[in-house]
């Protein structure tokens, strides 16, 4: 039987990762498994001046990271709450390439994600930071879409 010893759970805050959160605790529970919660904040690049290029404003990001990771804390002791052991990480980049590099850097044996489902126009636009994911990833990845159907753990 493969053991998952590690799995990293990307959170955006949105309520498709917290409900795939809460499948994950649920999972890590049943493999005793220790969770990774990873949040990528992507950089906001503002068009400043021609001359000047693109710019990032001083201290937004390092304002943002610091907000992520009260949020990461606050859901980390509200969905966690001690059942498994846990960690929290807040990355700045590209989220598909930084929850890839967080994976192998950990030595993730398992990558719990929610997908939105977006379709269409939606999808050809936005792409999909899972769909990245699963493609490049260093470890099998368990992509979650609302309603998680059929995926109940009974104690």
């Amino acid at each position: 039987m493969y053991e998952f010893k590690k799995i990293l759970v990307p959170l955006d805050f949105s309520d498709y990762s917290k409900k795939a959160l809460t499948f994950a605790v649920d999972f890590a529970m049943r493999f005793n498994s220790q969770i990774t919660l990873l949040y990528v904040l992507e950089p906001m690049i503002y068009p400043a001046d021609l001359a000047l290029g693109q710019i990032t404003p001083p201290g937004m990001d390092h304002e943002n990271l610091q907000f992520a990771e009260k949020e990461l804390q606050k859901i980390q002791q509200t969905l966690i709450a001690g059942k498994i052991e846990s960690e929290i990480i807040v990355a700045a980049g590209k989220p598909f390439f930084e929850i890839n590099r967080t994976a192998q850097e950990i030595n993730a044996d398992l990558i719990i994600i929610a997908t939105h489902g977006h379709t269409g126009v939606e999808h050809i636009l936005f792409g999909s930071t899972a769909e990245k994911v699963v493609r490049k990833a260093p470890c099998p990845v368990l992509t979650l879409r609302e309603p998680i159907k059929g995926f109940q753990f009974k104690p």
